[in-house]
């Protein structure tokens, strides 16, 4: 029997226990979690370490290093979200509909945990712990599949996890890591019918398109983050630069920042030397359209590729547009229905694009770095669904749920 079966098989079994849980119980299992990342966050930091010495000598992207790195603050920030996981509503046995049928019977649409829920990500070992947080929390059990790259940190973290669930009343299975590194055990996952409820991969483009298309297992769409930041005539420009470097520079790595910026030609032709000014000074490598390039003749030549990259770095590509029309087809041509912000002052411009865009979250002045489950408010993210069904945006702890149907009677049957 594989790893990935085996482990599967364990979750299973457990997700049967985990229904019978009180929110009481899930939540004194949270804050056990989070008081063990703290108290052993010095092996959680060195298990880190060897997986940044790693990366580095394989010559990863400083990008990614900084997805992967874990410090004190970092693991503080974890164990935080994991403490606002317990303080939020559970949702599981919430009464969604109540209504009683001119027969007698009587039906109530309840939450219900997912059951098994398999994650597939990449670099970023705090999902080990948002995705444990989230999914015990909802009473599921959980599959973790991260990446080789974090595989020294998340096989600590899990470690530490189990520890402080073998003082709870959540059951250890429910928490599982696959350790292989090997693709075979992420093909494994996709076709494990039966085991595993649904899956939800998180990562880039490639990874998110083999778990799409080749799983039989139902899939969560997550999607790659090509977001963009149009900055139209009205906008007041000071405002604009700080949501503008905001959004590229905060944090490059990660899915909600941007990529593109568009700009109305007439605040182009006033204050794109400015706007590309303050991004050089953040250490952002500019390349821009042919109008852009004639405006600002320093910044390197866009490429049609260009429009459709999620860099995840400091680069950023910037077009110049004739007028909200434009912004917007360019948006819909190469947007990946992630996140989008218009600066204006005109407020029939920021309600048409708010309106139009067709996005998980849109923004008006406002940085796309918000599309967040920690700052919506939900303590952490499953992941950021792109797609239209079940769930979209941030995924907190009612996307990680399913509904049940119960029926009271007093003997009926159909005619």
């Amino acid at each position: 029997m594989s790893e990935v079966v085996q482990k599967s098989k364990l979750a299973k079994q457990a997700a049967q226990k985990m229904g019978n849980l009180t929110t009481e119980q899930k939540n004194a299992a949270l804050l056990l979690m989070a008081d063990a990342l703290v108290t052993e966050q010095q092996a959680i930091i060195e298990a880190n370490a060897k997986d940044l010495q790693r990366g580095k000598e394989l010559g990863t992207s400083s990008s990614l290093l900084d997805r992967l790195a874990l410090n004190e603050s970092r693991i503080a920030g974890i164990a935080e979200g994991l403490r606002q996981i317990a303080e939020l509503p559970d949702p599981i046995g919430d009464t969604l509909e109540s209504f009683d049928r001119p027969n007698g019977l009587k039906v109530r649409k309840l939450r219900v945990p997912l059951g098994v829920i398999g994650i597939i990500y990449e670099a970023r070992p705090n999902v080990t712990v948002d995705a444990a947080g989230l999914c015990l929390k909802t009473g599921n059990a959980v599959v973790l599949r991260g990446g080789s790259s974090a595989l020294f940190s998340n096989e600590k973290i899990v470690e530490v996890l189990h520890g402080a669930l073998s003082r709870s009343a959540i059951p250890v299975d429910a928490l599982q890591l696959i350790l292989s590194p090997d693709r075979s055990s992420v093909d494994e996952m996709l076709k494990l019918n039966g085991l595993i409820d649904v899956l939800i991969p998180r990562g880039g483009h490639s990874l998110i398109q083999n778990v799409v298309k080749n799983a039989s297992v139902p899939v969560i769409e997550t999607g790659a983050g090509v977001c963009h930041t149009f900055i139209d005539e009205s906008a007041q420009l000071d405002m604009a630069i700080r949501i503008g470097i905001n959004a590229k520079a905060q944090r490059p790595s990660v899915c909600n920042s941007m990529e593109t910026l568009l700009v109305h030609e007439r605040m182009a032709e006033k204050h794109l030397q400015a706007i590309a000014e303050a991004f050089s000074a953040a250490n952002v490598e500019l390349r821009g359209d042919d109008q852009a390039r004639t405006l600002v003749p320093t910044m390197h030549v866009a490429e049609e590729e260009d429009w459709r990259t999620e860099y995840g770095d400091y680069i950023l590509s910037i077009k110049v547009v004739k007028d909200l029309d434009e912004a917007l087809l360019h948006i819909r041509e190469y947007g990946t229905m992630h996140s989008e912000c218009i600066v204006t002052e005109n407020a029939d411009h920021a309600e048409r694009f708010l309106q139009e865009v067709d996005a998980a979250a849109v923004y008006h002045n406002a940085s796309t770095r918000f599309t967040d489950g920690f700052e919506f408010g939900f303590g952490a993210e499953i992941g950021i669904s792109t797609q239209k069904l079940h769930a979209r945006g941030p995924m907190g702890l009612p996307a990680l749920t399913s509904t049940k149907y119960r029926v009271y009677g007093n003997g009926q049957i159909r005619e």
